[in-house]
């Protein structure tokens, strides 16, 4: 299985997203964009919230 992503890669499939963001807004805006399977896995596993910007994000997103 591929390594994890990490959120550098992460952060250019939500390019253009508006916050604040649910957890599913942020895994559909990234879809769209074209994220891989590895990177939409790991959004899938952050907690069901609102993120308030790409900071919020890529801190849940490490953690998953």
């Amino acid at each position: 299985m591929a390594d994890n992503p990490n959120p550098i890669q992460m952060q250019k499939y939500l390019s253009g997203i508006d916050y604040p963001a649910s957890r599913d807004d942020v895994v559909r805006h990234a879809q769209q964009q074209g994220a891989d399977n590895d990177v939409l896995d790991n959004l899938r596993k952050m907690p069901d919230r609102e993120y308030d910007g790409p900071n919020a994000v890529s801190q849940e997103f490490s953690r998953s």
